[in-house]
């Protein structure tokens, strides 16, 4: 038994999925509909969700016997795991309607800021309302929300989506709630027109962040699509390694074009890493790794490793350098795991527990030395030393997997034994 009786999709969007046992199944990501060729209200053909690989299906509406404000039920725990694909006349409700324009029956300009589904007698769900802002000026944005029958309205069918440039308000403010590796799968199963919108109304940061997270076709279509000084604003808020991987893929031309037009002390560390070939520990690392002088103190170590922006893997562990401590630093003394530092009192020195003994990866070490050096130290991050014994960033774990794993594994997620 449904347990409500209208739906609106942005609601929708981002509810976690369960079998009849209570079982975990994945994440509610859109709604599917099938257009009509008359102004009727469309049929629901299902739901796309996403499990916890990341992997996004499809789940028909009758096998949904339950809808709550906090979580969705399915009648089977048992699901097609095919990857989703969109099919002609299908529209992904959250990915394309939202912020679409279209025009009421009095005449005025709307645009589109949810929708809403409500089930019939036979037992399908057709998407009857519409919540619309009438676009009357600048500020009609923040009007009242009006909510209509689906028929009160025009301008949604394919073709008509298709060709009107939309907003993308309402989808950013979901994608916000998400991690930017699931957005940047999100963008993937988009037209390109809208993958484009959504791209134009991110702020650069969080651009930047989903498109490390994207696979390197949709990575440089995205970057081809900006203006040259927003690539480049773009490739400055990327981390150094990311950018550098990225440019590396680009023509010559257009790769110094774009380093030209970044800022000086963004540019420098990328430019160093693209003299190092993709397969190799320079060409892996990240300029940018935790650095200290011998003198800092466990506390001050334990300041800089609880940072949000670094990932797990780069706050494992810290680096003890001469100064200066900017990558090429002074003379490399060693390294502190973050195991160690947590059980050291917080006013000793760094310089004090250091380790000494871990060896250390030459820029030139290939992909395969990495993986084994890794393998060998049960580490998740290394540290990259010159034959002058200057620290000159660090590899982690992260990065070897991008390397070893197919091309396409951000697009199509992990398969069940």
């Amino acid at each position: 038994m449904v347990a409500v009786n209208r739906v609106f999709a942005a609601q929708l969007a981002g509810l976690p999925v369960f079998g009849p046992d209570g079982e975990s199944i994945g994440k509610v990501r859109d709604l599917v509909i099938g257009l009509r060729v008359d102004r009727q209200p469309p049929r629901v053909l299902g739901l796309v969700l996403e499990l916890a690989t990341r992997r996004r299906i499809f789940v028909p509406m009758l096998r949904v016997t339950s809808i709550e404000p906090n979580a969705v039920t399915l009648a089977t725990g048992s699901v097609n795991l095919r990857q989703f694909h969109q099919r002609t006349n299908e529209v992904l409700v959250v990915g394309e309607l939202l912020d679409a324009r279209v025009t009421l029956d009095s005449g005025a300009a709307a645009v589109l800021v949810d929708a809403a589904m409500e089930p019939s007698r036979t037992r399908d769900w057709r998407m009857t309302r519409v919540a619309v802002r009438e676009r009357t000026g600048r500020l009609a944005r923040r009007g009242p929300v009006q909510v209509l029958r689906w028929e009160e309205l025009t301008g949604l069918s394919v073709t008509e989506l298709a060709g009107q440039p939309q907003g993308a308000q309402h989808l950013v403010a979901i994608f916000e709630t998400m991690r930017a590796a699931d957005v940047a799968l999100a963008l993937h199963s988009l037209p390109f027109k809208r993958r484009y919108e959504v791209a134009e109304a991110l702020d650069d940061e969080r651009l930047a962040d989903v498109i490390e997270e994207m696979a390197e076709e949709d990575q440089k279509d995205l970057l081809g699509h900006l203006d040259d000084e927003r690539a480049a604003d773009i490739l400055e808020a990327m981390n150094p390694d990311d950018a550098a991987d990225l440019l590396a893929e680009l023509p010559k031309g257009e790769q110094d074009r774009l380093l030209g037009l970044m800022e000086p002390e963004e540019s420098e560390p990328v430019r160093r890493l693209l003299e190092y070939s993709f397969d190799t520990a320079g060409g892996l690392m990240t300029p940018e790794p935790v650095v200290l002088a011998p003198d800092a103190t466990v506390a001050e170590a334990l300041a800089h490793v609880r940072n949000p922006d670094l990932t797990p893997a780069l706050a494992s562990m810290v680096f003890v350098c001469r100064p200066p401590t900017a990558t090429p630093t002074g003379r490399y003394l060693g390294c502190v795991h973050i195991q160690r530092l947590l059980r050291e009192p917080p006013s000793d020195l760094v310089a004090g527990v250091l380790d000494t003994d871990l060896a250390t990866l030459s820029p030139s070490a290939s992909l395969g030395d990495v993986t084994r050096y890794f393998a060998t130290y049960n580490l998740v991050c290394g540290p990259v030393v010159d034959d002058s014994d200057h620290l000159l960033g660090a590899v982690t774990v992260d990065d070897v997997l991008d390397h070893l794993l197919p091309d396409n594994w951000r697009e199509t997620g992990l398969t069940h034994a």
